[in-house]
């Protein structure tokens, strides 16, 4: 039989390996095939060779395989970074927002992503920057406004007779 080779394999080796990474069922699949391997007499290192691995990790593996069976092998829970506010502190920031800014001394008569920002720091201690912070906006149950910009001085008659709605009980004529 011919042996058959990939075009760019070095280029076409990481996409494979980016797309092993990218789905939980592939990489329990991957896994398995490194314990397989295993069982099949290959090293950890040869192992880690073939399936661009650490050693460490197929150890891991292996060890994963032999405590707990083919559970071992699924992933487990990523806990991520732990929060910045607590439970608590949570509870209490969804209560600050509920109070409008000028009753915490501050100038603005709505939340912004920025103003929360400065909230946390000054009286949470936390640093969050002001991306971070509208997302917390969400988070609490809360959306964003932006004010209706009003033009100064106007005349209310002017600006009814400008309208393109009619107001409530009144229907246009065509």
């Amino acid at each position: 039989m011919q042996q058959l080779q990939l075009e760019d394999a070095e280029i076409m080796t990481i996409a494979i390996q980016q797309e092993i990474s990218r789905s939980e069922e592939a990489r329990y699949d991957h896994r398995l095939h490194g314990v397989l391997l295993v069982g099949q007499g290959m090293n950890c290192y040869e192992v880690a060779q073939l399936l661009g691995q650490n050693p460490v990790t197929i150890q891991r593996w292996v060890k994963q395989f032999n405590q707990r069976g083919f559970a071992g092998l699924h992933e487990g829970e990523r806990p991520g970074r732990p929060g910045s506010l607590s439970a608590r502190q949570w509870e209490d920031l969804g209560q600050d927002l509920r109070r409008a800014p000028r009753d915490w001394g501050y100038t603005q008569n709505l939340w912004d992503g920025k103003l929360l920002a400065h909230h946390l720091a000054s009286h949470y201690g936390v640093s969050l920057g002001v991306r971070q912070s509208q997302r917390i906006f969400g988070q609490l149950g809360f959306r964003q406004r932006k004010p209706r910009p009003e033009i100064a001085k106007g005349d209310p008659l002017a600006q009814a007779a400008y309208k393109k709605t009619p107001a409530l009980g009144r229907r246009r004529k065509d």
